[in-house]
């Protein structure tokens, strides 16, 4: 016997049809029609038929000759993922040794007085340049180097500003 996708007894069944099972029959039906399988006066009666079915057994003989939804195929194997291959950890890629000096002579410049702050500046921009060249990592420590710098840069230049403006009044 055929197993029905709504009924667990199998065609043939004396159990009720429910207004959901006369439905995935008539959907069985539509499917057929649309297919070629079924000419359209056949479709309208059998339709009809389904509509009045009393039992699951009357739903299972209306669709008994028709394939019950897609043919079932066997999973997809899954897709094999090689494991990432990272390159080697190399000298381009080691931090770069002026980045560091940048962010160190910035972070002085507090206690220098802004004495380390044209260097913390100047071996900023020289470290980003061959980070960029070179792919070197660092390009953070060469930033806060060069901000450091720039401020205790500009710091001292606004205090000589105002220097020179109170000597001149």
């Amino acid at each position: 016997m055929h197993m029905q996708p709504w009924s667990p007894y199998g065609g043939g069944s004396p159990m009720l049809a429910s207004t959901a099972d006369r439905e995935r029959a008539v959907d069985i039906l539509r499917a057929g029609f649309a297919e070629g399988r079924l000419a359209k006066a056949e479709f309208e009666e059998r339709v009809t038929r389904a509509y009045s079915a009393r039992t699951q057994g009357d739903l299972s003989a209306l669709v008994a000759d028709l394939p019950h939804g897609p043919i079932p195929t066997l999973p997809a194997p899954p897709a094999y993922a090689p494991a990432p291959v990272y390159p080697p950890r190399s000298y381009a890629a080691a931090t770069n040794g002026k980045a560091v000096a940048a962010l160190v002579l910035g972070i002085l410049t507090m206690v220098s007085g802004g004495v380390t702050s044209v260097p913390a500046v100047v071996l900023g921009h020289m470290a980003r340049g061959e980070i960029r060249r070179t792919g070197q990592e660092g390009d953070g420590c060469a930033l806060a180097g060069l901000v450091l710098g720039w401020l205790w840069v500009a710091g001292w230049g606004l205090v000589w500003l105002f220097t020179v403006l109170d000597r001149l009044r």
